[in-house]
């Protein structure tokens, strides 16, 4: 998301607080609920503090086209903000908006940055951590967005089978995957760490992980068994988001993005990659050895097709295959 130099107003408590029941009776994600307060209460600023039942669909044109003509937002970013208004009239106040007329930025798809399988390893070996170079391998022989792997509980791993399965996906889709067979030692080491840390939380009263939706109360003793921890846990256990509950939860994703940000300096790759790269490389070794599209669009859990269609660009070399004149 586009950093957008917009004071955040503090927004009356009680529609915050509102918002944020209302959010979280929906099921919203967290980060989800984060990104709709940020845009929300940028949208109030924007309107001078105004509360937004008073504001309608002009005024929701006049923000819109200000993110992309006076701030030049990119296409997604103020596809965001669109939606997160959409979410706020329709669903929280219960008033329709019309037809919008706000000045769109003109979208331009972008191929996706993919490394070699060569660049790949050599960001990997310049990890010192090792959960976080486990982390990184991951995504990279799985396929995995950072928080799918930031997420991944020891019960989503079989490794009688080497499958991994991956809950709330983006879209909210659970999804299987690989698991590739190089890590299984290494994951097998990686949940024994986390069973010994496991145990000294139970006994220091925050070994209970948090549960999705209503199954702490449908499965009363889960939360606090190894197969609903944590594979990647955080270093510290604190504070759950809205009850104030210490627990441990799954490492920060901005932990992993810091160190894969490391590594490809160190590596002396200068292309603009970043840890989704690894997914991107997922998907092109596996159309460059061979595998149809339709079963990388399940790995990668992508709802349509042609979004996988777009990794066909690195098949066998670079500018479509075409050998340059040059080379002879």
């Amino acid at each position: 998301m586009d950093d957008i130099p917009v004071p955040v107003a503090q927004a009356p408590a009680r529609l915050s607080g509102q918002l944020r029941q209302f959010m979280r009776s929906k099921q919203l994600a967290y980060t989800t609920e984060k990104t709709y307060l940020y845009w929300i209460y940028s949208y109030i600023r924007f309107h001078g503090k105004k509360h937004p039942g008073e504001l309608g669909t002009k005024d929701v044109d006049r923000y819109l086209s200000w993110l992309g003509t006076s701030r030049n937002v990119s296409p997604a970013t103020q596809g965001i903000a669109l939606n997160t208004l959409v979410f706020l009239y329709h669903q929280f106040l219960g008033k329709e908006l019309g037809q919008l007329d706000y000045s769109r930025p003109r979208y331009r798809r972008r191929v996706p940055v993919v490394f070699t399988h060569g660049e790949a390893l050599q960001v990997i070996d310049q990890i010192v951590d090792d959960m976080a170079r486990l982390m990184v391998k991951l995504m990279y022989g799985s396929g995995l967005r950072l928080m799918e792997c930031c997420r991944i509980r020891v019960k989503d791993i079989d490794f009688g089978v080497q499958e991994l399965t991956v809950r709330q996906g983006k879209g909210n889709r659970d999804r299987i995957t690989l698991l590739p067979a190089s890590l299984v030692e290494e994951l097998q080491e990686q949940i024994e760490q986390v069973r010994v840390l496991h145990e000294y939380d139970l006994q220091m009263g925050w070994g209970e992980v948090w549960m999705p939706n209503a199954l702490g109360r449908k499965y009363p003793g889960a939360a606090k068994s190894l197969s609903w921890t944590f594979v990647f846990p955080a270093a510290r256990p604190g504070p759950e988001p809205g009850n104030g509950v210490i627990r441990r939860h799954h490492i920060h994703p901005s932990a992993i993005q810091k160190r894969v940000r490391h590594g490809i300096r160190a590596s002396g790759i200068h292309k603009h990659a970043s840890t989704h790269t690894f997914r991107h490389s997922f998907a092109t070794r596996l159309l460059e050895n061979g595998y149809d599209l339709r079963t990388i669009q399940e790995l990668l859990g992508h709802s349509n097709i042609s979004t996988t269609e777009i990794y066909t660009h690195v098949l066998n070399k670079g500018g479509r295959g075409v050998r340059s004149p040059i080379d002879g």
